[in-house]
Parts: structure tokens; C-alpha cells; sequence
């Protein structure tokens, strides 16, 4: 299979998406930002910054409606619905974070999930970084998509 954002002679261009029909698409991404407890009491708690997961939500809303300016051959696009889920899990201990995202046009919406889902955990990260360093980022990953050419996809567990 060849490699979409590369001509016959291997240069990196953007695709030409003008002959493909407008189409309803959503991706879903996730990812978790891993802690100790005593930093995870502290984000379900409020730290010191205050609304740790209400500011993180945020943040990844914002980096899905930025995510052309970020990713170089990225499409910009008419972007319908950003929606994060930031939950607390005991068990990890640390945050999961899930982004849906929704648009109607000629390209998916995979890399907009999956910048809400970084940007998200990456500002988790900064918010509690004073309690913790050594928390970990992992696990990004886009979940699900549906619409476009390609069709459906789903991440084994």
C-alpha cells in the first residue's frame, strides 16, 4: 500500500481530497496520563491551579480546532462536535482520556482525536507536574472511526 501524503517520486504533498464525496465522519482516540494516588487525589480533589480536569478538557477541544496548524499536511476543517471524556481510574492510577470528534466533509477526523488526546493529557501533565514528574503519558491511540472511503475501523483491545 502506498503512502497517501507522498507523490510517484516520493516528496510529501497534501492530498487532494476535492474528488471525494462529503461524508459524515468520527474518530474516537484515547489515551491516559499514569500517576501516583497521592497526585490523582490531588487532580480529583482540586490542586493548587484549581479544575485540573475541567482546564484539560478544555485544552484538548482547543488542540483538536488547531490541529492544521499543528500537523503540516493536515486538512483544516469544519469540525461539528469535540467531546472529551477525562476519568479518574483508581486502578491505573492516573487519568483516562477519550475525544470524540465529529465533522461532515471529504477527510477524516483521526488526527483531531488524536491531538485533543494529547493536548489533554499533556496539560494534565503541566497542571500536576509540581506534584509529580515522573507521571507517563501513554497509550495514545485512535479507538474507533467511521465515514470516508477507508469505512469503519476498530482498535483491538
Amino acid at each position: 500500500m502506498s503512502l497517501t501524503h507522498f507523490d510517484k517520486s516520493g516528496q510529501a504533498h497534501m492530498v487532494d481530497v476535492s474528488g471525494k464525496a462529503e461524508t459524515a465522519r468520527e474518530a474516537v482516540a484515547g489515551g491516559c496520563v499514569t500517576m501516583s494516588p497521592e497526585t490523582l487525589a490531588q487532580a480529583v480533589g482540586g490542586a493548587a491551579k484549581g479544575d485540573v480536569l475541567g482546564v484539560a478538557r478544555l485544552a484538548g477541544i482547543m488542540g483538536a480546532k488547531r490541529t492544521s496548524d499543528l500537523i503540516p499536511l493536515c486538512h483544516p476543517l469544519p469540525i461539528s462536535k469535540v467531546a472529551l471524556d477525562l476519568q479518574p481510574d483508581p486502578d491505573l492510577p492516573g487519568i483516562r482520556v477519550t475525544a470524540t470528534v465529529r465533522t461532515t466533509g471529504r477527510t477524516g477526523v483521526e488526527m483531531e482525536a488524536l491531538t485533543a488526546v494529547t493536548t489533554a493529557c499533556l496539560t494534565i501533565y503541566d497542571m500536576l507536574k509540581a506534584a509529580e514528574k515522573g507521571m507517563r503519558i501513554e497509550d495514545i491511540r485512535l479507538l474507533r472511526k467511521s465515514g470516508g472511503k477507508s469505512g469503519n475501523y476498530e482498535a483491538k483491545p
